[in-house]
């Protein structure tokens, strides 16, 4: 079969140099479907990117589909600032009943804006607005956002270096586990919070993912989180958890910090709560912490009713009947995790650890270049994949919640066989 090579020059001309993705993965799509995506020459990929996570339901999901068209083909209302709609009612009332009644969250609900930095941004100001202190505490390899607040609690030296500025505000602290278990959980935090003479600021809050994705599928205990959250409330800081790429059920439950038993005082979720991959974001937060005066945080597209619509379908479709989303999502971690021991066992020289929860997994190696070698191999064999880490030096599978176990199948082999020819 010939290859044709993919008329690219109009990106690479007009485009600016910041795109990154399609650097990788240089084709040119066209159509997707589930858990496959075509392209213009009809080559067909098994995706394991999910769109960064914005698509734990797959690509066009049918029963997303058929709502979103539906909507708009009678003239329902597409942009809406924060005006009230029907779509925006049906999707607070069934958040309410499906999300957070069921596990007693108590939760107001904010549209930020529709980005997942939008979402963080707006945490920050009212943690900050709430507390009446500047300082907020972050993690070592955390990613937040590319706006300046967000990178300012991002651990990630390149990205950082773009913002142009100084970030200030933002102390990082170690993630779990960082010094590979030599050194207490919060020896230091908790020194340096009781010394006067430590040069920190009183934080107003501890921002957090439970599973830091970009910065290399870095997962906390829940006994490390839950030390967390009891360290605040005696400190009086707030906690914030970012959801963003492990909410709406990537790590089994909808929200990736119920495992720890934990209620954060304040939640950012974006990226799959829309369920189409269409902007959306929510800033989740404790009652007693709505201060907000009218307008003081708002934005033009905060009130995207198609992403209203389709995160409606969403939730009625995958999330009203109780847990059998949450089972299902941990049966396919399962089966991720034995072909990942299959993986590693037969490359033990080379593979330096897998870890994940759910249906986020990482492959770090030994050689820090390795993992670019094995997304480059995956794609010519037909799967997308991404790295991540601090050097890029881990390979992270991110499939669709809705994967079948034979796709799932499908593209562990390749993974497998891409491993073995970069070795």
């Amino acid at each position: 079969m010939t290859i044709t090579q993919p008329d690219l020059s109009v990106f690479e001309t007009l485009e600016s140099e910041v795109r990154s993705y399609c650097r990788g993965w240089p084709t040119v799509f066209d159509r997707a479907h589930g858990s496959r995506m075509y392209d213009e020459d009809g080559h067909e990929y098994l995706d394991f990117f999910a769109g960064a996570g914005s698509l734990n339901y797959g690509h066009n999901n049918p029963v997303l589909k058929r709502a979103l068209i539906d909507y708009l083909e009678r003239d329902g209302v597409t942009h809406g600032l924060d005006m009230s709609t029907t779509a925006k009612r049906a999707f607070l009332e069934t958040f309410q009943n499906a999300i957070l009644r069921p596990r007693d969250l108590p939760y107001k609900v904010m549209f930020p804006g529709p980005t997942g930095t939008n979402a963080v941004e707006s945490a920050l100001k009212l943690a900050r607005k709430v507390k009446g202190r500047e300082s907020v505490v972050s993690f070592t390899n955390a990613f937040h956002g590319m706006s300046l607040g967000s990178l300012a609690v991002t651990g990630n030296a390149f990205k950082r270096a773009g913002a142009g500025v100084p970030l200030v505000h933002g102390t990082p602290m170690p993630f779990d586990n960082y010094f590979d278990g030599q050194v207490p959980d919060f020896l230091w935090f908790e020194r340096i919070l009781e010394d006067q003479g430590s040069g920190l600021n009183k934080p107003a809050a501890v921002i957090v993912e439970t599973v830091q994705g970009e910065g290399g599928i870095n997962v906390a205990r829940a006994e490390w989180l839950r030390a967390l959250a009891e360290l605040c409330e005696r400190q009086d800081m707030l906690l914030i958890v970012d959801d963003i790429q492990m909410g709406c059920g990537r790590t089994g439950a909808f929200f990736s910090f119920e495992e720890a038993g934990i209620t954060p005082d304040i939640v950012t979720v974006s990226k799959s709560i829309s369920g189409y991959g269409l902007p959306m974001a929510l800033t989740l937060f404790k009652p007693e912490l709505d201060v907000w005066e009218p307008g003081e945080h708002n934005g033009t597209f905060r009130g995207n009713n198609p992403a209203f619509v389709t995160a409606t379908a969403a939730l009625e479709a995958y999330w009203a009947d109780g847990s059998a989303m949450e089972k299902q999502t941990r049966q396919r971690g399962e089966q991720v995790e034995q072909a990942m021991i299959a993986i590693t066992e037969e490359n033990l020289a080379d593979v330096k650890e897998y870890r994940g929860r759910g249906l986020v997994w990482g492959l770090e190696f030994h050689d820090k270049e390795r993992a670019g070698r094995v997304a480059k191999r995956a794609f010519e064999l037909g799967l997308l994949i991404e790295t991540s880490g601090p050097e890029s030096e881990v390979v992270k599978l991110l499939p669709a919640l809705t994967i079948t176990p034979d796709e799932l199948d499908e593209g562990l082999r390749v993974l497998a066989r891409a491993v073995r020819e970069t070795a």
